[in-house]
């Protein structure tokens, strides 16, 4: 490395991946993300659609706008994901007749059946999660802190 190089290297720390707060997130939210597809790949959905499935089996249906808001996800995200969602059986999707431009998501009764092979997803990737209960905990109570102050 040349002393140009060097010294250009170490001018600006705070372009150092080390100093950015959004790799760790990014790098973990990815590896947990790989860690559901030993559990979801069988059943044939994707983490994304299991998330929405989790949306839509609290509430029962929700808009295409609900699921992107809920899931801060964007309409070209969402639309294709319920269109193979669809595909599969697990929802319905069917336009307002109040307006057109609004789409409701219902889950199916093959899609409610799907609930119950997922039911023990969560607590398996507990385990996965090497953290103690508690800075699990800490750490969902400041990773909501952050997304709700960044809206």
């Amino acid at each position: 490395m040349t002393d140009l190089e060097q010294n250009q290297k170490d001018d600006l720390p705070q372009l150092h991946l080390d100093s950015q707060l959004c790799f760790p997130l990014y790098a973990a939210a990815r590896k947990v993300v790989n860690h559901y597809t030993p559990y979801l790949k069988p059943l044939g959905i994707t983490y994304t659609q299991y998330i929405v499935l989790l949306v839509l089996w609290e509430s029962g249906s929700a808009t295409v706008g609900d699921l992107c808001r809920r899931l801060y996800l964007d309409n070209g995200t969402v639309t294709p994901l319920l269109k193979k969602m669809e595909e599969c059986g697990y929802i319905s999707r069917n336009r307002s007749r109040q307006d057109e431009r609004v789409v409701a998501i219902t889950v199916t009764p093959q899609g409610w059946e799907l609930r119950q092979r997922v039911k023990d997803i969560p607590f398996q990737m507990g385990g996965c999660i090497p953290l103690a209960h508690e800075e699990a905990y800490q750490l969902f109570q400041l990773l909501h802190k952050l997304i709700q102050s960044m809206e």
